[in-house]
């Protein structure tokens, strides 16, 4: 766990990465290089921010970012590290998918006169998410009170299926709305046009636990770990032609396409097999799964069944508080 954590720590530096391969070319011919290739950074919040990755990609014009921090006070330390570490003006956000630590800084952002983007799907869902959210940890967790949970506010910009970006560099990212819905109710990728790097939210959370609680649709949660997967599916033909190509996902490790797919769709049935087969296990027990007086006595035991299955993964609290969501719809 130490390690991994150092690792994660490590990698909250800026990533200086070079994704173009220059051509060799002789100077008596006179051609002009082309223009070096953007950089990729990473800010990871602490556990108050359920030590989320919050990715900014400088073309050495302007900076995009990819999805946002759980609080004002950690999107604020974000920024801040991004303008230690560029010297490049932050003009975008975009949120890959409707869960609150991926939006809950954009009003934070928009005061900066920072743009924001999302698929229309994600845009739709994301206040039905806030509400949900909002009353949990202002009623259940009292994390907050109604004054001091974060101000909501929507994206500015939308679109449907793909929408490609054009930088001030004339690089492109291509956004991407997956046609499964992954970790919640949508999703979208965000690719680096030039690497093929993907950028993934908590679609992927390599050598880390998953956040299982599924998506909020009409105030309840609903998790389908077989369209998660096929969502992950998805990913290999995006990154097609680009056999260097990385997935950077909301929380863990960082891995090629090929070990971060495989590496999520065993996570994932294996979340799947343990689940069931607990519920089984309990037989007409199984109620209690549904009775608040008892129900985090399981939850507890669900987490250490997993820590047990995944010993190298970090992050296991996050069972703790997402099984919930996928305990609830096998029930259903």
């Amino acid at each position: 766990m130490r390690s991994t954590t150092n690792r994660r720590k490590s990698m909250s530096s800026f990533l200086s990465k070079t994704f173009a391969i220059l051509s060799a070319v002789s100077l008596s011919l006179g051609c002009a290089a082309p223009a070096e290739a953007g950089k990729l950074g990473v800010f990871t919040s602490d556990a108050n921010g359920f030590d989320t990755h919050t990715f900014y990609y400088d073309d050495g014009r302007e900076v995009t970012l990819i999805d946002t921090q759980f609080v004002p006070a950690l999107t604020q330390a974000m920024v801040e590290q991004v303008k230690r570490e560029t010297h490049s003006p932050i003009t975008r956000v975009i949120v890959t998918h409707p869960n609150p630590d991926k939006f809950n800084g954009l009003a934070y952002l928009h005061a900066l006169g920072v743009e924001s983007i999302a698929s229309r799907a994600t845009a739709d869902a994301m206040p039905g998410v806030n509400e949900y959210k909002k009353y949990y940890f202002v009623n259940v967790a009292k994390m907050f009170t109604d004054e001091t949970y974060p101000k909501f506010e929507n994206v500015k910009t939308t679109f449907s299926g793909q929408m490609q970006i054009r930088l001030k560099s004339g690089e492109t990212l291509s956004l991407i709305e997956l046609k499964n819905p992954g970790v919640t109710s949508t999703q979208v990728v965000v690719r680096i046009d030039k690497s093929g790097d993907l950028i993934v939210g908590d679609l992927v959370h390599h050598k880390a636990h998953a956040w299982l609680e599924g998506a909020i649709v009409n105030g309840k949660p609903h998790a389908d770990l077989a369209k998660w997967a096929a969502a992950v599916d998805e990913l290999p033909a995006l990154a097609k032609g680009k056999p260097a190509a990385m997935v950077y996902g909301g929380r863990g490790d960082f891995a090629s396409v090929a070990q971060a797919v495989q590496a999520q769709r065993r996570y994932l049935s294996r979340a799947n097999a343990l689940v069931d087969d607990y519920i089984a296990s309990l037989g007409p027990r199984k109620s209690e799964l549904s009775d608040s007086a008892n129900s985090k006595t399981h939850y507890d035991e669900l987490e250490r069944r997993f820590a047990r299955a995944f010993p190298d993964y970090a992050l296991p609290y996050m069972i703790k508080y997402s099984i919930y969501g996928l305990i609830d719809s096998k029930l259903q």
